[in-house]
């Protein structure tokens, strides 16, 4: 309208600097619906689980008032054992969320459901917040599923104690109860596992005895295959697990880690050239780089790039690493001097390993070839004959 008065240009500068049509949330709503908390509030519905189980245990007698109190069956008793149990499980399940794996989630999207039947059967008031905190973290669990995407992966050793320390049990306990009459002490199916487990971890409280010459052949069987699979299971796992921590402390690669490599490239010491280096190699061969240098140490374990904390100059070093069996070295610090000397290393450790070489300098290209490398590279040669076909327009690579 005529009457409107004209926009000042000074008004249009104000407007497109104070005024913004992007609109602010007052809440960020993904920082609490994040795959993190979700791992977190699996944590809590732990804790919380326990400190109802450990009221559960402390109380004479559980009360079954809930909606699915029909549906138990006894007198009720394991419910006091309900909650503490999950606890466990779910304090289990939330460190291999941390870890991402997919098992775990698994697990977690069973036991949630399940543990929420606790306050369904009790009907206690005090369950209610359990109930209310497993209704809120179970969809967030399902909603990142495809967060949860690590495989666990397990040796060829451990795959067989943990088979066999489950077989060990399956056969003992239905072997036990299968002679019950022979047994004292042994009168359910819970009494022959029960029996089974004491036996193989060598507690034998010795409320459950054999009276026939089968039932001790028997027992004598239990004691030596249990007890062989109780420590090979509970051996090939807690020892990787301590080993991994220690590891990761002190950024060495486990002696089965090691034992392992084959056909592998070595990586002596750490550079500029060092980060492209490992980005086109890791997806063809495994890498094992060799650095005194601690920062770089703990960034590559961060990242599951196989690092070893040794001089990469020092023979042990290169026969720790497993250089006799390896595919190839590659010698590219920023140090040309550094080169020669993990080069003249790998040579007399490996005569017939292949060696490549990095010289920073280009003086020093025939001084690496002299100690025994294969193949030296000059980057600086390198980048100025391509710069020279860029600024040529020539696409065709030629070797040099």
């Amino acid at each position: 309208m005529a009457s409107d008065t004209p926009e000042r240009p000074s008004d249009s500068a104000l407007r497109e600097l104070f005024h913004s049509d992007d609109r602010v949330p007052f809440v960020y709503w993904r920082e609490f619906s994040g795959a993190r908390v979700a791992v977190l509030l699996t944590g809590t519905v732990a804790v919380l689980a326990f400190v109802t189980g450990l009221s559960d245990l402390s109380a004479g007698t559980v009360s079954l008032d809930g909606p699915l109190a029909a549906l138990v069956p006894g007198d009720g008793s394991l419910v006091r054992l309900y909650g503490v149990f999950f606890s466990f499980v779910l304090t289990a399940l939330t460190a291999g969320l941390q870890r991402r794996l997919r098992v775990a989630w698994y697990g977690a999207v069973v036991a949630l459901p399940l543990l929420a039947l606790l306050p369904l059967t009790t009907g206690d008031v005090t369950g209610m917040p359990l109930l209310v905190l497993v209704v809120v973290t179970l969809p967030l669990v399902l909603y990142h599923r495809e967060t949860f995407d690590q495989r666990l992966e397990l040796s060829p050793f451990q795959a067989i104690a943990i088979a066999t320390f489950v077989g060990v049990q399956v056969y003992g306990t239905i072997g036990a109860y299968v002679l019950r009459s022979d047994y004292t002490g042994i009168n359910t199916w819970t009494d022959a596992f029960y029996y089974i487990v004491v036996t193989g971890t060598t507690v034998g409280y010795g409320d459950a005895t054999p009276t026939s010459q089968i039932t001790k052949l028997f027992t004598l069987s239990i004691i030596v295959t249990s007890t062989a699979a109780f420590g090979a299971v509970f051996g090939s796992l807690l020892v990787p697990a301590l080993e991994s921590r220690i590891t990761s402390a002190f950024g060495n690669m486990t002696a089965s880690e090691l034992t392992l490599l084959e056909d592998h490239v070595l990586v002596l010491g750490y550079g500029d050239l060092t980060e492209p280096l490992l980005e086109r190699l890791a997806a063809d061969t495994d890498i094992v780089v060799l650095t005194t240098d601690t920062e770089v140490v703990s960034a590559l374990r961060e990242r599951d790039v196989n690092v070893l904390t040794a001089d990469p100059t020092d023979e042990s070093s290169l026969l720790d690493a497993r250089i006799d069996v390896a595919r190839g070295v590659v010698a590219a610090t920023d140090d040309d001097a550094r080169n020669t000397l993990a080069v003249l290393a790998a040579r007399q450790t490996n005569p017939d390993v292949r060696v490549v070489a990095a010289a920073n300098d280009p003086r020093h290209v025939d001084k690496l070839r002299g100690v025994g490398a294969d193949e030296v590279i000059s980057p600086a040669v390198l980048g100025g004959q391509r710069l020279g076909r860029s600024v040529l327009d020539e696409d065709e690579e030629r070797d040099d």
